[in-house]
């Protein structure tokens, strides 16, 4: 393969270093902002001219706020425990198991896995206050596994695809049950790909906005997304830039620390399967 000419060297170069400023902006806007309090908030200036924790300590006073970040931390935990316990078990099922419908599955995950949320919001809305599950941590944990699951059992299956499956009959073989042979020799195989299913459920229940602020009406289930559209700051006469811009970093950190922890695993997940060897 040819090496690249230094000219077009330099154009990727560049068109990165754009890509990069674009991307890496408007987070760094937000983060100076959240340090900035009184008159610095609107004097158009990149950094702050006093540097101040006050909206830090406004936020986590105000109990809209710490509510709806306990309520993401449950409620995402929750559906990525049972999503991927279940997801886990199907994908399994679906590469080790002969039973009519299997591609049927496959397909139907995937496109309810791309199915649009605002399109079933407004039946859920209906009906959760219908049997009381409006506003409640399970109203929100149900649509969240509904959307999930068939991209868990989709990324699963590609994992479980790509296990060499004779180690498996080999333990047959040697005297170990079913439920061995998979605890202990496909169970520490699979682990990354769990890892990685886990990694995208939990991102997908923490950003949540659609569901989060059409299924709930307080703060016993109102997840963060959502709370920040409710955010008044320290007062309901002082605007909540600087406050909302503080609750955006407080709750961007945890996605970003996964991010950078698992930035491999999480491109081989959704890449999983693209290439056939």
């Amino acid at each position: 393969m040819s090496q690249p000419s230094p000219a077009r060297e330099g154009v990727r170069t560049l068109v990165s270093v754009v890509v990069i400023a674009i991307t890496v902006l408007p987070l760094a806007w937000m983060l100076s902002l959240s340090f900035k309090s009184g008159d610095d908030i609107n004097n158009a200036q990149f950094l702050p001219k006093t540097w101040s924790l006050d909206n830090y300590r406004t936020v986590f006073r105000n109990d809209l706020f710490t509510d709806a970040l306990r309520n993401s931390i449950g409620i995402s935990l929750i559906a990525t425990a049972i999503a991927v316990a279940c997801a886990t078990g199907t994908a399994y099922a679906i590469v080790r198991m002969e039973f009519p419908g299997k591609r049927l599955i496959l397909l139907g995950a995937l496109a309810i896995a791309m199915f649009p949320t605002i399109a079933v919001v407004g039946p859920l809305f209906d009906m959760w206050r219908t049997i009381g599950l409006f506003d409640t941590w399970i109203g929100l944990i149900l649509p969240y596994l509904s959307f999930t699951m068939p991209l868990s059992i989709w990324t699963l299956t590609s994992f479980f695809k790509q296990i060499p499956w004779a180690l498996e009959d080999a333990a047959r073989i040697d005297g170990a049950s079913a439920w061995q042979a998979f605890r202990y020799v496909i169970a520490p195989m699979a682990v990354p790909a769990v890892v990685t299913t886990a990694i995208l459920v939990f991102f997908f229940a923490w950003n949540d906005f659609v569901f989060s602020v059409s299924l709930t009406s307080t703060n016993n289930s109102r997840t963060v997304p959502a709370a920040l559209a409710f955010f008044t700051g320290a007062s309901q006469f002082q605007q909540p830039t600087a406050a909302i811009a503080a609750a955006s970093v407080v709750v961007s950190v945890p996605v970003i620390v996964l991010v950078l922890v698992f930035q491999k695993r999480i491109v081989a997940g959704i890449t999983s399967g693209a290439v056939k060897e």
